[in-house]
């Protein structure tokens, strides 16, 4: 199971995010790292795991209120054998086609900002690109013919539950079951709600192929331990 640690980027730092309030989103305060600053904070989450993958939410971008695309490139310098998957917003062509000539990592296309599907289907077949299918509680956040469109997915999905980050709740299994029977042997990864260990073995029982975490690497409740447990069992 791939584990994929999750920083939000407010303001040029690192925030704690919560039930995808992101209004009242604080600068985190974490024992992996002295400060706020994602270097900092990137630091403390490899000094659990070599973690391989790396999920970022540039929230100015996503809310239209700025951007950190600089920011991004620092962390891209700091952290080479770092794959960023980064979701910034992002709803058409020209914009997405910058992104993946700057050689930042992955891009994820968060259903959230799209008008339609054109944009997803135009790079279903792109291995640097990633769908992000955003729920606020029951309700879908994007064009419904993309929910309804498994075909024109990327090969990697995940599933943001967004009324449970940082909530502790527990993963939205009943709903990533059904992502993963829509998806045609796609990976699936579940965003929100993951507590522990425990959680993660739920999830690979269930043929979800990854997680992205946050503030159960923070608290200490997943470890590496539990990281390395995962590993060694595939």
């Amino acid at each position: 199971m791939d584990v994929i640690p999750v920083i939000d980027l407010k303001g040029g730092v690192v925030v704690h995010a919560r039930v995808g309030e992101r209004d009242r989103y604080r600068p985190i305060d974490t024992p992996l790292a002295p400060t706020c600053d994602p270097v900092d904070v990137v630091r403390g989450l490899l000094s659990i795991h070599p973690f391989t993958r790396l999920y970022i939410a540039d929230l100015d971008a996503i809310t239209r209120s700025g951007g950190n695309g600089l920011t991004i490139s620092r962390l891209r310098a700091a952290f080479p054998a770092v794959t960023f998957w980064v979701d910034s917003g992002i709803a058409d062509l020209g914009a997405a086609d910058h992104w993946l000539q700057a050689g930042l990592g992955h891009l994820v296309l968060g259903s959230e900002a799209q008008a339609d599907a054109s944009l997803v289907g135009h790079f279903a077949d792109d291995p640097r690109v990633v769908l992000s299918l955003d729920f606020r509680g029951d309700s879908f956040q994007g064009p419904p013919a993309l929910l309804r469109d498994g075909a024109g997915w990327p090969r990697k999905v995940i599933v943001m539950t967004l009324t449970r980050v940082g909530s502790g709740a527990g993963p939205d299994l009943e709903r990533l079951c059904a992502i993963r029977d829509a998806a045609g042997g796609r990976r699936i990864y579940a965003a929100g709600g993951v507590r522990d260990g425990a959680d993660l073995a739920a999830l690979e029982k269930a043929g979800i192929a990854g997680a992205l975490v946050a503030s159960c690497l923070h608290d200490g409740s997943l470890r590496a331990s539990d990281i390395e447990k995962l590993q060694r069992s595939e």
